[in-house]
């Protein structure tokens, strides 16, 4: 979607003649001189690699199964042959680049707090460069650190939990797990306390790794509800001793367990088999009670040799940026895809990522800006925010500046239709935007939600990076399908990697079959080597894993799935996501959340709706700035809370919230929109406003449904 144009003709002319003369004098001789050298290498040109076969069914059948074609008589399940475990891969990478940067973190220079003019304070931060650990040196800090879990009575085989925010102790810990046969449980640091409690009581661990902050703001509160738990081990260095804490529960700093492991006698452990559980984790529980997913080490390695072959030339000069939950597969995964080949991998948070982050104070860098990554993972939240941001940026410019933006915009767009780079755009107009994300970044994976196409089209635009798309679960290790980096469709996951394959299913119910025209369409089974063990304790749930006649291991994703001529997938639809309304009618929800997330009015949005009722409704954090700044053209007056509970206000944000919704794509999962718009009744509300008792108390049990009990 080209962003609109109403240009003076003058300004028009003046930027096609300048792209002209450009293009004649230095584009024009590059682009013919790469096409050949493309063409000698038997490679051809980005357009070309784009338009190619990426996937084909094996059985000639439109259900499939379908293989990437570099994967149709076998799929891939190691990086190297004999790297079998995670001890090995990270040994390997050890040797192999022992002086290289290996996990980095920014030293806090100062801290304090920052008064707001509404009084409220906020914590803001200065911080300084980073400061790197080498392969040899984290290697050896893992090793020690696992032979001293073992000294405080941990075994091998017996599950081990970590409680932690996103940081290099995190690997660190993570690795000595996998070094001594330690099944590591994972917990989301954001769990409320029922969910933790769950996870730790079913998964018997007498062990537990944490930070000082969630130790003395979450888990001290639920340990006399844990009773197998004795030793809490804290990877901040300070305090050294810890009182206060219940009989039989011991609390360590991480430095006191690694010089435990420097102890000879503490040094000896047998290593993993590729069977052996690795990980044990937890979901988030948005839906329920979290489920523990067993994944082996076999599965993961399988999972990341599928994901590597999608990032061309990944080597040691790339850095990548971790500030995502390494609870999370695709930020785990993700991480030791870059430790498996020699990347140097720095540490951040959202808080402090980019130079507008909320802890950075004002006129300090953000870690973006001075990490400069080349590699960074996103969620379609995080992009569809800078989407937002920047496009806001974009209305505030002068008149003469907006239409060169859009000019630029839009020129680039066709361009990259064609296969094409524009270096002249590039630099003159996009090189501002692009380094928000520190000016360098070569790659964005994106995954873990759909992303809309305006938000894929705009970071390929202006961050002047391929996206690549993503589609996987827990249960599949993250790894299913990636887009190539030169495909730059939209709406599309790509196809399956090397690791994995894909079958479709019918879905009588929901109308969709494999023999669907013009493209085969079903529920999307993922099989191979990185489908995983299963749900921990969870028999009623496995019933979702099955093993075929060949021994290959599969996953029903209850994702719906239509398969491109080209071998790519789309996301359609999602079984459990349709809600039959009380007419009879189906709302996706995903598709109502995603289409209304890139209403500038709306920061974030959880739709819901209920059969016995005639409407959805939809939970809305709305966006201060843009809420304020309609209250202002109504003339509607009062503070942030009293207007997040205005009749009047309501009505003004429901009408641009409709207005939103009815522009977007017309999709049969949204027909009730178009049938009966009177009925999608959506009522907002902000953390502050009253409101959200008065929701809760009528929605009670379906919220606590929803989020866990939470």
């Amino acid at each position: 979607m080209k962003l609109k144009e109403d240009l003076n003709p003058v300004l028009l002319l003046l930027f096609q003649v300048t792209v002209w003369l450009y293009s004649v004098l230095a584009f024009l001789p590059s682009y013919l001189f790469s096409s050949v050298s493309e063409s000698d290498a038997g490679l051809g040109s980005e357009q070309d690699r784009a338009q190619r076969l990426k996937a084909q069914s094996v059985t000639g059948r439109p259900a499939g199964p379908y293989r990437a074609m570099g994967a149709t008589k076998r799929l891939v399940s190691s990086l190297h042959p004999g790297l079998d475990t995670l001890d090995k891969v990270f040994e390997d990478a050890s040797r192999r680049f022992p002086d290289r940067d290996c996990l980095g973190t920014r030293e806090v220079v100062m801290e304090e707090d920052e008064r707001q003019s509404n009084g409220k304070v906020f914590k803001k931060v200065i911080l300084g460069q980073y400061r790197w650990r080498s392969y040899a040196e984290t290697h050896k800090a893992a090793a020690r650190f696992g032979s001293g879990l073992a000294a405080l009575g941990q075994r091998a085989h017996n599950n081990i939990a970590i409680f932690c925010e996103t940081r290099a102790e995190w690997v660190i810990a993570a690795h000595a797990c996998f070094m001594q046969n330690f099944p590591l449980v994972t917990l989301y640091s954001t769990l409320g306390g029922p969910a933790i409690t769950h996870g730790l009581n079913e998964t018997e661990v007498s062990h537990i790794i944490t930070s000082r902050e969630l130790l003395e703001t979450r888990l001290k509160f639920i340990l006399l509800e844990v009773p197998r738990l004795q030793h809490i081990i804290v990877v901040d260095d300070t305090p050294t001793k810890w009182p206060g804490y219940p009989r039989g529960i011991s609390v360590h700093n991480m430095a006191t367990v690694q010089e435990l492991g420097t102890k000879p006698e503490n040094g000896k452990h047998t290593g993993p088999m590729p069977s052996d559980i690795a990980v044990i984790m937890y979901t988030s529980g948005s839906t329920g009670v979290p489920k523990g997913v067993m994944i082996s080490h076999s599965n993961i390695i399988a999972g990341i040799t599928g994901m590597a072959e999608r990032i061309p030339n990944l080597g040691e000069n790339d850095t990548y940026i971790g500030y995502l939950p390494l609870a999370h597969v695709l930020e785990l995964s993700a991480e030791l895809v870059c430790v498996a080949h020699g990347c140097r991998i720095g540490y951040s948070s959202p808080q402090t990522l980019a130079d507008q982050s909320t802890k950075i104070k004002k006129g300090s860098k953000g870690d973006t800006s001075v990490l400069q990554p080349t590699l960074m993972a996103a969620v379609p939240e995080i992009m569809d925010r800078i989407y937002k941001n920047v496009m806001t940026k974009v209305e505030e410019m002068s008149s003469a500046q907006r239409t060169l933006f859009t000019l630029a915009y839009n020129y680039k767009l066709e361009q990259l239709s064609q296969g094409r780079s524009t270096p002249l755009c590039d630099n003159l107009v996009f090189k501002k935007v692009r380094s928000l994300l520190g000016g360098k970044t070569r790659v964005l994976l994106s995954g873990g939600a759909p992303l809309s196409a305006a938000t894929q089209r705009f970071m390929n635009v202006c961050f002047c990076c391929p996206v690549g798309q993503g589609y996987g679960l827990t249960e599949t290790c993250g790894a299913g399908t990636i887009s190539e980096m030169w495909d730059y469709s939209t709406g599309r996951v790509g196809g399956p990697l090397i690791c994995s394959e894909i079958k479709l299913k019918d879905w009588v119910e929901g109308g969709y079959h494999s023999t669907d025209t013009p493209n085969p369409q079903g529920e999307i089974l993922i099989g191979g080597p990185n489908v995983t063990m299963g749900y921990y304790k969870n028999e009623a749930k496995n019933q979702d894993f099955f093993v075929d006649d060949n021994g290959q291991r599969w996953f029903c994703t209850g994702d719906i799935g239509e398969v491109h001529p080209d071998g790519c997938l789309k996301i359609i639809d999602r079984k459990k996501d349709l809600v039959k309304l009380q007419a009879g009618e189906y709302v996706s929800l995903g598709k109502v959340e995603a289409m209304l997330k890139n209403c500038p009015l709306i920061d974030n949005i959880c739709a819901y709706a209920n059969s016995e009722e005639m409407y959805v409704i939809g939970f809305v954090v709305p966006n201060q700035k843009h809420l304020l700044s309609l209250a202002e053209q109504y003339c509607i007056r009062g503070s942030w809370e009293e207007l997040c509970n205005n009749a009047a206000m309501e009505g003004v944000v429901l009408q641009v919230i409709t207005e939103a919704a009815l522009s977007g794509e017309r999709s049969k999962v949204i027909t009730p929109w178009r049938e009966r718009r009177g009925q999608l009744f959506v009522m907002y509300f902000f953390f502050l406003s009253l409101k959200r008792q008065q929701l809760k108390s009528k929605y009670q049990d379906d919220i606590e449904r929803m989020y866990g009990g939470k």
